[in-house]
């Protein structure tokens, strides 16, 4: 069977791959597409910041619990049907959420989606690793992964841009408009599956696979990195709109988009992170990258453009780096039920996103942008400096 898997050198490899990829680049597009429009939603529906970062923060919460069920739905009922009822429910709420006014529905709305945008990360890699085969998997994937950061790019930026010029509204049905394209690009070109095998393990099982890794120590402290990365990337980006809006920068939100041009060295980060890895160690470039992420964070601190562009590059250079390696931590790290592990620290890594832009709504209210970047800078460090001090425990199992 594993002869006649797809190698890199077969078309139907190129056809899931590049099917996977778009349908990827559309589902973070979405997930992340309101983060500029945060300070919009503040003046159009009257809601404090805090109430504003809802329609990020619940999606992600929807998408958490979609990651759980819908995984072990696609284990049982196949891949490729999720990948697309993705698509159909991540669509569908950008062409009703024009049509309201009100805020709370719109939440609600996200949080639907968000919890459809769940059904193509919980089948993809999946999929692949079931129809490529296992020389040609790791490129299939890596073209998977540099999607989600382009497509999170292209989202942030495109909405920014419409919105600046048109409407929030029009932007939103710009995004339907491609995800049409996309699926229907997707249903034409992605394979049925061949190799599929459905699980007949009852979802006791499943929930035992999770809760074994829970009383790895070693592992939860990777779980943990993951919730404080993302906490600290994501809370910066959600507040930078109001910061760059406000005096001394009264910057426009086209200008404010092409911010997360920056999300480009995302793509680059992750591979080069990998390659050093196997040079000079894993722990080692964590650390490294670690230290990086809140550098670029207490960069932006300056009242010059030019600076806060740095830092913002520099952060999301360090995030990635630090974020693929603590991803490959876990698959190391892990000894059984590999792809429980790997879910679980997708939610860890979901539940950052979630508390990094709503939890501290408030404190932008109190201590402003200087409040933000101090505690999102400093909590990777402090961080770090716990798991070193913890490890001398947990050695044994490969932290």
């Amino acid at each position: 069977m594993q002869q006649d898997m797809y190698t890199i050198r077969d078309f139907y490899f190129w056809k899931i791959t590049i099917s996977l990829a778009l349908a990827s680049l559309f589902i973070f597009a979405c997930m992340y597409s309101v983060q500029p429009l945060l300070p919009v939603f503040v003046d159009e529906f009257e809601v404090s910041v805090s109430e504003a970062s809802l329609a990020l923060s619940m999606t992600i919460v929807g998408l958490i619990i979609g990651l759980i069920v819908l995984g072990f739905l696609s284990d049982r009922m196949g891949r490729g049907m999720f990948v697309k009822l993705s698509l159909v429910g991540s669509i569908l709420p950008f062409i009703v959420i024009p049509m309201i006014d009100s805020f709370a529905v719109l939440v609600i709305l996200r949080f639907v989606q968000g919890f459809a945008l769940a059904g193509l990360p919980a089948a993809s890699l999946a999929y692949l690793s079931e129809e490529i085969d296992r020389k040609s998997v790791g490129v299939a994937t890596a073209l998977y992964i540099s999607s989600n950061a382009l497509g999170g790019m292209i989202g942030r930026v495109l909405t920014g841009y419409i919105t600046d010029h048109y409407s929030w509204e029009m932007a939103f049905y710009f995004l339907a408009v491609a995800g049409v394209v996309i699926l229907g690009a997707v249903c034409v070109m992605l394979p049925k599956s061949r190799y599929f095998q459905s699980s007949n393990l009852p979802f006791r099982k499943d929930i035992d696979g999770f809760l074994f890794h829970l009383k790895n120590p070693a592992l939860i402290l990777v779980f943990g990195l993951g919730i404080v990365l993302q906490f600290s990337f994501t809370g910066i980006w959600t507040y930078l709109p109001f910061h760059l809006q406000n005096e001394p920068f009264s910057l426009s939100l086209q200008a404010i988009s092409y911010m997360f041009f920056a999300y480009g060295l995302g793509v680059v980060g992750s591979p080069i992170a990998g390659w050093l890895a196997g040079h000079y160690g894993l722990k080692r470039i964590r650390v490294i990258g670690i230290i990086i992420l809140s550098i670029g964070i207490f960069l932006t601190l300056s009242a010059s453009i030019l600076f806060i562009v740095i830092g913002l590059c520099v952060t999301c250079l360090g995030f990635f780096t630090a974020h693929s390696l603590t991803a490959t931590a876990v698959s190391e790290g892990a000894t059984h039920h590999k792809g429980s592990a790997s879910s679980l620290y997708l939610v860890a890594y979901y539940i950052g996103v979630a508390l990094g832009s709503s939890m501290i709504g408030p404190l932008w209210g109190i201590a402003g942008w200087t409040g933000i970047v101090l505690l999102t800078g400093a909590l990777p460090l402090i961080y770090l400096l716990f798991i070193q001090l913890a490890s001398g425990r947990t050695r044994k199992r490969g932290v």
